[in-house]
Order: C-alpha cells, then structure tokens, then sequence
C-alpha cells in the first residue's frame, strides 16, 4: 500500500517542500526512512510508532519504506513527525486513502500530543508559494502561522483530533490571537548625564543606520549609551518585521505566546563568542548573531577582547548586508543588515585618554591591544567618538539629557526623507548607499570639494573611508532637513571620521 502526504522542511531559513511517500510491504518487520534524514528525522521512526499505539490506534506489523522527496535535499528538525504517522496510517488502511491537499507540520510525543516545532514561519510562506492554502500545524504554532495572509490554517493539539478534523468528526479548534513583542526598552538618553557629543553621533548614527565605535576609559557610559540606542529607533515596517520574525522563527528563538516582532532586535553577545555564532553556521547551519540582529543593532562591548578571526567575519555582512555559509551539500544566505555598534578602552588598562588618572601600560601593550581590531574592519566604520569620563559636577548635578522621545523624532523625520529619496533605489537608509547612489545624492559644492580635498590628504583616507563621510554628511544634511550637503554638514562628519588615538 502506498500514500503521499505533503510536508516541509527548513534549509536555513527558507522552507522547502517535502513529499512525504510511504510504502507498505507484506515483508519482515522494519521501519526505514530515505532521502537524506538527519538525526531528529531518523528518531522519528520511534516516536511516531509510539504515538500510533499510544493513540489507540493500530501500527502496521509490516515492512515501511518511507521516502522523503526529493530525495537531494537534506531534511533536519522534527516537522515532519505528523506529516509521517499520516501517511502510515493511510497506507495501513486506517485512514481514508487520498491525497489530503493540506500541508501537514508538527511534532509526535510518545502519547500522540502535539508538541511546537521552529521555523513555521518560513515553512508556511513556501507552502504557499507552492500553492497550497490549507495548512495542519500544532495549535502552539498557529498564531504564528496566521501571519501569513492567504493560507488557511488549522491548530490541532493531538494525534487524535488531527484524525477527527480530517474525517470531519470535529470541527478545528479556535487559533489563539496573534500577539506582537512588548517593547522592552527601559534605558532612556535622559538618564545619561554628560557626553553631549556622544549622543550627537549616535543621534546621527541611528538616523543614517551608521556604524559606530566609542572608545572611552571604563565607566564613562559607552555601554549606557549603546543601550539608548533603541529607544530612538523607528519601529519596523510590517515588511521588516515580517523578515526578522522570519529569521527568529528559523532560529527557534519566538517565544510561544509572541507571533510577530515589532521592536528592533537588540544583540549583544559576549567576546566569547565563537565565529559560526557570530555569522552563522554549524553542522545544519542556522542564523547567527549577525542575522538575529537584522533591521536592528548588534552591540559588541570591549571589541578588543573578542578574537581576531570572530572580527573578521563582520566584514562581509558591514559591506553587502548578508552572509554566505558554505557546506558540501549546499550554500546557506543569511540577511544581515544591522547597524553595528561597539565600545573599547583606549588601552587594557583603559586610562591613557584620562586626564586625571595616569596609564599603566607599556607601549607593547597598548600596541597589541589596539591591533586586535584589524585596519579594514575599522575602514568599514562609519563614526568614531571619544566618550570622555565625566566631571564630578555632570555626575552630582539634577540636570537630565535631552528625552529619548525628542530624539526619536528627528531621527524619524530623516528616516522619512531617506525612505522617499530611495523608495525607487532598492536601499532604506543613507548607509547603504552605493557609489552610484553617491553621485546623484551626494554632490558638494567648491567649498565642500576644497574641504574634503584637504582632509583626504590629511588624514589618509581610503576610498571607502571617502565614500562614508559623505553618506554620514548626507544623514546630518538630512537631520538638519537640508537638501544639499553644506561645508558645516561635511566637517561634522568629517570630525567623525577620524580613529581616536589610533
């Protein structure tokens, strides 16, 4: 006997259709499963058998072939559990034998429960790609499913009741309302006092989506200030949204009572940090930290003392916006555009900027510290800022910063003007502009020309380096809602440009 059910698998964080054939044979006892299974999918032989028999029902004494189309593409993760007792229990004559035109997804626990799986997101945007519109999942991954507009989606909690919907003894259960992330920013540029000219540049960073680097001496407020950051970010479109719930989805990071994210992401992992967990990667390679923070910010404290070789895998994603992982079986592309903040002592002992403290280290060391970070991960920054210690008079005085909410709205009204100025580019914001992009929104005027002229030469600068101080003199243009890219505009970021101490 012989059934087909319709499933799905993740490769990355796209889904993939898989046909799920089963075959019954009057032969010895066996269960195999081929097509190119990994562990979790290989396991399922004893999970579904259980499931089976725990759900009163009768598991075939026959040999099962089960095949897994196609049969080139690596299947990983438990989803297709379901999908697999469905076509047994077909085959075995125990369930009507059609083709059921649903695409069927879900966990088996050994008492026939459902149980959530990761990537339902994905899954049912291929599933409806491919044409199907009715979709059978665990009730807990239903809201999140009920995402994607026209599908029809149908939640079942157990073996049971999928085979009572099926027959139409039952009608399918009530799906939970889909709910959005909280926003769960607490820290506010009002609580941080002093470091007017820090906040300056990440006002301008956040507005252009720039990359920045902070170097100050321990406890002057570069973590505080990083921790700002969000609470000046627009939210995110529905487009947005959509793709970074998308990439937790495929990550198994939604939390079961949240369906759709709508605050920037937020990642700050610690130097330990290995670098397939950075970009992504692994034996079946799923996102990194550089994709979780997708359409937000990834914060890297004390840059110095993650590794060399972590750094270096920033280097793709800074410039084009999405990494490659590469396996034998097949390549994996992750999105990965962030805005990428980092903090950094001057110096291991973190005193050689302070006036009032003096540094402890040798030249050696102060040397080898500061070349962990490589000169083309640095030529890829956009702004670099000294976070000075306060005064004792900034830490003592009432007087507060300006509101993270005044902030947000000029960051907001550039965003706008950005949004309309590359609407038709295929680009968001000023940091992704590319050189074509440059010569048409970018153009300086004699003085602008003599000015950046001068500092070319003065400072060394590369092309890249070039290339960011006028995309950042743009958003400053922008923030000051200037068409044009005055020499005031070009001299502030011209300032931004230049490595502290370096």
């Amino acid at each position: 006997m012989f059934a087909r059910v319709n499933g799905c698998t993740i490769l990355g964080i796209e889904g993939k259709m898989v046909d799920v054939e089963v075959y019954l044979s009057a032969q010895l006892p066996s269960f195999d499963i081929v097509g190119l299974p990994d562990t979790a999918v290989r396991e399922a032989r004893d999970r579904v058998r259980a499931a089976i028999k725990n759900s009163q029902l009768k598991f075939p004494q026959q040999r099962i072939v089960v095949n897994l189309a196609p049969a080139d593409l690596k299947k990983e993760g438990p989803q297709l559990d379901l999908a697999l007792a469905l076509g047994i229990l077909q085959a075995s004559g125990q369930l009507e034998r059609q083709n059921i035109p649903w695409v069927i997804l879900g966990e088996l626990a050994l008492d026939g429960s459902l149980r959530a799986v990761r990537g339902v997101l994905p899954m049912v945007i291929a599933a409806r790609a491919a044409g199907y519109n009715n979709i059978l999942l665990p009730l807990a991954n239903a809201a999140e499913a009920s995402l994607v507009s026209g599908v029809h989606i149908i939640g079942a909690t157990s073996l049971t009741e999928v085979l009572a919907i099926l027959t139409g003894h039952q009608a399918p259960p009530t799906l939970p309302q889909c709910e959005i992330s909280p926003n769960v920013t607490s820290a506010n540029f009002r609580e941080v006092k002093g470091q007017e000219g820090a906040k300056r540049a990440l006002e301008v960073a956040a507005a252009g989506g720039h990359s920045l680097i902070m170097t100050g001496p321990p406890g002057s407020g570069k973590t505080m200030l990083a921790r700002c950051v969000p609470s000046i970010l627009p939210p995110m479109s529905e487009e947005e949204s959509l793709e970074t719930t998308k990439i937790y989805s495929a990550a198994g990071l939604l939390q079961e009572t949240t369906a759709l994210l709508i605050d920037r992401p937020f990642r700050s992992p610690h130097h330990t940090v290995t670098p397939a967990a950075l970009c992504g990667g692994g034996r079946n390679p799923r996102p990194g930290e550089v994709s979780l923070a997708h359409n937000g910010i990834l914060f890297l404290d004390e840059l110095p003392e993650f590794r060399r070789e972590t750094l270096e895998v920033l280097r793709q994603p800074l410039e084009e916006g999405f990494v490659t992982v590469t396996r034998l079986m097949a390549a994996y592309t992750f999105p990965a555009r962030f805005m990428l903040l980092a903090s950094m002592n001057p110096c291991p002992c973190g005193m050689l900027t302070d006036k009032e403290t003096e540094c402890v280290c040798t030249d050696r060391q102060i040397h080898n510290y500061r070349h962990k970070i490589s000169g083309p991960l640095l030529d890829r920054l956009d702004i670099f800022v000294e976070v000075a210690r306060l005064r004792y008079e900034e830490v003592a005085g009432r007087h507060t910063g300006e509101a993270s909410a005044d902030i947000a709205k000029r960051v907001a009204r550039a965003r706008k003007q950005q949004y309309l100025r590359f609407r038709k580019e295929g680009i968001n914001y000023n940091a992704e502009m590319l050189p074509q992009h440059l010569d048409k929104y970018c153009t300086l005027d004699a003085a602008g020309r003599d000015l950046l002229r001068h500092a070319f030469s003065r400072l060394r600068l590369s092309a890249r380096a070039y290339d960011r101080i006028l995309k950042v003199a743009r958003t400053i243009a922008d923030l000051e809602e200037e068409k044009k890219i005055l020499p005031a505009h070009l001299a502030e970021a011209i300032s931004y440009r230049q490595p502290v101490n370096y």
